[in-house]
Formats: structure tokens, sequence, C-alpha cells
């Protein structure tokens, strides 16, 4: 059976900076698309040209894509002057891309309350806008904005802008529910109404998620004979955000019935790098990606309960829909105090650790692991330090350095200015094969010439100098701090779990807990140190001694 071709249009770049808090930078733009290109998406929407400087400076240096059509978003023209002669469509239509997607009225009541302008003048504006993008040689593409709503208002005026846009040489009508309110159900009544008078191959669909149903309402739309979908990378976008294509994109290509219906632009290896385009989008935004995240975050295919774990090693899809390799990510059985045997042995079989079944370390290590939760570590959440752990219980644990003492000063004191500030300073003395290095740093941010805080001092020091291992540290750097008191009273101490990464853009996570913050920080940082060196495979002092 021949497969029907779905065509994928991203709006990261345009509707994702909708999202409050979201500023990219035209770098940021850039480097966003290019994931997206090699992602396999059909159509990427850079933004606005003329909107803000931003995105101007963005389509001046536009990427040069290696599939993907570079789109423009912009407006129909407005009322009182030719297409030819509105000069904000001109600063769309100058940007120069091979497609352009205007957004236009199509609710009778935004038309006449919001635009002031006849229903009749509304659908001449949508028509001749069109008309003028085809007449450049542009794929024109129409943003059927408020569309359900209008339909619901007065469907026979929301069907007329569909048709006034398809005379005018649309390629695409995309049909939008702009404010995120409509359910499934209608969503697929309204598109089968819309592709029985329009051919699929000509409709899109464009859903918000303020009532988390974006993804069911595309997948619905698409039942109903949309072919083109629009979404955001995880789902970015305003209020709630918009369709999420990490979540729809491997929908399509391993459910049934989308996989045997439908043909898309990502390939089974582009799908494999779906994880990595997800995590691309949060660094660069500089936030921690979504742990629970639909088939990309860490937590997608982790399985915590020991039974689980014993059906897991059997037969993987007992507990999984898909097998998270197809999608970039990997099967976790994280310790913690539920922890059984079988994932124990998963774990450390991860982690490179081969060690017997019927080993009686494994004993004493699920012992240690049980007995340190209960103390406040929390190796669910921490897999580099578990893994430091069993390689210290069962006598694998490669030795680089040792700490001798470290110290921490902070002062606050009136500066040159006379403004009140606050420093930190860490000293850290650490033995490394024989040689005792001495490092100190302060927390002054060269930029802000803002304290960065003890912990940041501290995390300095001890990446500053570790003589022969230095160059296999340069790289690493925090990227997420989360401190918890666990307790109360005299009891309570405090949890500290660190996230480290590096230029692999990989990330492990590290705890430590003690009654003293900073010294619960320093053990996480200790330990974050010592799994990038066991990562980069560099030389061992010597092995730790067993238990």
């Amino acid at each position: 059976m021949t497969r029907e071709r779905l065509y994928l249009y991203d709006t990261t770049l345009r509707d994702g900076q909708q999202t409050q808090g979201v500023d990219f930078s035209a770098a940021d733009k850039v480097k966003i698309a290019r994931a997206l290109d090699a992602l396999g998406i059909d159509y990427i929407e850079g933004g606005w040209p003329g909107a803000n400087p931003t995105d101007s400076d963005f389509f001046r240096q536009a990427p040069k894509l290696k599939r993907a059509t570079f789109t423009a978003f912009g407006m129909t023209k407005r009322s009182g002057r030719s297409a030819a002669n509105d000069d904000v469509l001109a600063e769309v239509v100058n940007a120069g891309t091979g497609a352009v997607c205007l957004v236009g009225k199509t609710h009778d009541y935004h038309v006449e309350m919001a635009l002031g302008i006849s229903l009749d003048e509304n659908l001449a504006n949508i028509r001749e806008s069109v008309a003028h993008l085809v007449a450049q040689g542009r794929e024109a593409i129409f943003d059927a904005e408020h569309f359900f709503d209008g339909w619901k208002a007065n469907p026979d005026y929301a069907l007329a802008c569909l048709d006034a846009a398809m005379e005018g040489g649309a390629r695409w009508v995309v049909l939008c529910d702009t404010n995120g309110g409509t359910l499934p159900a209608d969503v697929g009544a309204i598109t089968a109404a819309v592709t029985a008078h329009i051919p699929g191959t000509h409709v899109g669909i464009h859903t918000h998620n303020d009532t988390e149903n974006a993804v069911a309402n595309t997948l619905a739309a698409v039942d109903a004979g949309a072919r083109q979908i629009q979404g955001t990378l995880n789902g970015l976008g305003e209020r709630c955000g918009n369709a999420n294509l990490c979540s729809i994109i491997p929908t399509l290509m391993l459910k049934s019935p989308y996989r045997e219906r439908f043909d898309i632009g990502v390939s089974e290896d582009g799908l494999k790098e779906l994880r990595r385009a997800s995590h691309l989008l949060d660094e660069v935004l500089n936030r921690q990606p979504d742990r629970h995240a639909p088939y990309v975050g860490a937590a997608a295919f982790a399985h915590k309960a020991g039974l689980h774990a014993s059906a897991i090693i059997k037969d993987p899809s007992t507990y999984e829909h898909v097998d998270p390799d197809m999608v970039g990510n990997q099967r976790v059985i994280p310790m913690s105090n539920q922890a059984g045997r079988s994932n124990l042995l998963r774990r450390l079989g991860d982690a490179g650790i081969e060690v017997d079944r019927d080993d009686p370390r494994l004993g004493h290590l699920l012992a240690a692991v049980k007995e340190r939760e209960d103390q406040g570590f929390a190796y669910d959440s921490a897999e580099a330090s578990f893994n430091l752990l069993a390689r210290r219980m069962l006598g694998c644990l490669p030795v680089f350095f040792e700490i001798d003492r470290y110290r921490v000063s902070i002062e606050r004191r009136y500066n040159a200015l006379g403004e009140r500030v606050t420093a930190s300073e860490a000293v850290v003395a650490v033995h490394v094969d024989g040689e005792r290095m001495i490092s100190a740093s302060e927390s002054i941010d060269p930029v802000t010439h803002q304290d960065q805080g003890p912990v940041n001092a501290l995390a300095l020091a001890l990446q500053k100098d570790l003589g022969r291992y230095q160059e296999y540290i340069d790289d690493l750097r925090l990227v997420d701090f989360k401190v918890r008191i666990i307790g109360a009273g005299t009891e309570a101490v405090t949890r500290v779990l660190l996230d480290s990464s590096d230029d692999t853009g990989e990330v492990w996570s590290t705890v430590g807990v003690s009654a003293n913050i900073v010294d619960a920080s320093f053990q996480a940082l200790e330990d974050a140190i010592v799994t990038k060196l066991i990562r980069m495979k560099a030389p061992a002092v010597r092995m730790a001694v067993h238990g």
C-alpha cells in the first residue's frame, strides 16, 4: 500500500518565541534551524521579518538549509492599500524565503470588532495578499487564525476565508486553534468538513495546548484528512504552548495506524536524533529538560520497582510502548530504596560494571544503597553517584586524587562605589599522585561583578588545578543545582543534587548529603569530577580499597 505524505512545519523560532521568558538571539535561531533541518522537518518558520531587530538580523544571516523550506511569517495586507504597496507585507516578501505564511482572521467577530472592516473586505485582503505572494514566485501558506471558533460561530464565513486563500493560489490553508480551547472530537469533525470541500493535501493543522490536547487535536485532524502538521520542539509556545513535535513525530512513525498509512520527512536515523534536538533547545534556553517528557525525557523509559525490572529484563515490551533506542533515548532502572537485585544487575551492566548474579557483594551494595537513602541520599536522581558507590563497594573505583582539606569564606563589604556586596572565596588542597596542590578561587562573575556564591567558588577552586588530570576536566561545567532540607529540627540534613555536563552535551547527576550545605555541595562536586575522569578514561593512580 502506498503511504500518504505528511508535511511537518516547525514554528519554534516564531511561535515558540512567544513563550514567556524566551528570547532567542539570531545566533540561537541559526543553531536551532540547523538542528531542525538535520532532523528532517519540511518547513522551518524563522519569524516575522521587520517585526523586531532579532528577526530582521536572523533573516539577513539566514542559514543554508539542506532540505527544509525556509519560511517567513507575516500578516495579510491592510485595508486601504494594495498588496504591492503595503510596507509591512513588503518586509516579509523581501526576506526572500521560498515560502511565506500569512495570518488572517477567519472568525467574523474578530474581523468586524478587531480589524474594524467588513467581512467582504477581509476576504479581498486574504485573496489579494496570497495572489501577490504567488506572483512573486513564493509558496503561499494561509494561517487561518481562530478558525475553529470562527467555524462554530459562522461556518460559511470561515470556509469562505479558506476559499479566498485558495483562489489566490495558496499551497496550504492551515486551521488554527488559536486559543487552544477546542477538543479532539470537534477538531476532527470540523477538519473533516473542511477536507470534504478542500482537498486534505492542501489543509494543515496548528493547535495550542491550553487544554493539554494539542497533540491529540493534531492527530484528530490528521485522521480527518489534514496533511500538514504545525508544531514546536518540546511544545514551546505562548501560554501553555503548542503541539509538541517531539511527541507527534515518533507517534506518527512508530504507532499504528499512522506508521502504516503515512510517510514523513524524518528518517529512522533522524528519529534517533530527536532527543538530541529536544535537549539542544533546552540548552539554548538555559533550562533543564523535562525528565518526564514522552519519548525524549530522561525518565521516559525509567523503571523503578524491582518487579518491573525483572519483567523488563525478560521482555522490554512489558512496560515500554516503544524501543527507547528508536528515539535516541535509553532504558534506565534507577537505584532507590525500592530496588531489587534485578534492578541492581541491570544498572551495573549499563554502567559497564560486570558482576556475577550470585556475587555476595551485591547484597552488601543493595543494603548500602537503602541505608544511605535512609540518611537522605537520592540515587534515583543521582545515577552517577550511585555508579561511584557501586564501584567502591565492588573494589573497582579508580582513585585519581584525594582531598586534603577545603575552606570557604564569605565576606560582606562595601565596594569602591559604596555599594554593599558579598564575596565568596574557596581554598582546596588536593593530593595528586604524591604531589600536594593548593588552589584558591573567588566566585565573582567577570561580566556582572556579582558574587555567584560559595558553591561556585568551591567548584572553581576544585577544577582550577588537578595536575595531570586538568586537561580531562577543562570542559566540565555545572548546569543545575538543587537543594532540599530532609527531616526537621536538629535531625535535619541538607541534600544537594548537581547536574554536570561537558562538550559532549551529556548530563550526569551527583548527590551529597550533610548537615552543612557547603559540605553536601562539595561531596556532589567531587563525585561530578570523578565521574568525568572515568568517562574520559583518565589513568588512575590506584584503585580504591574494597568496601
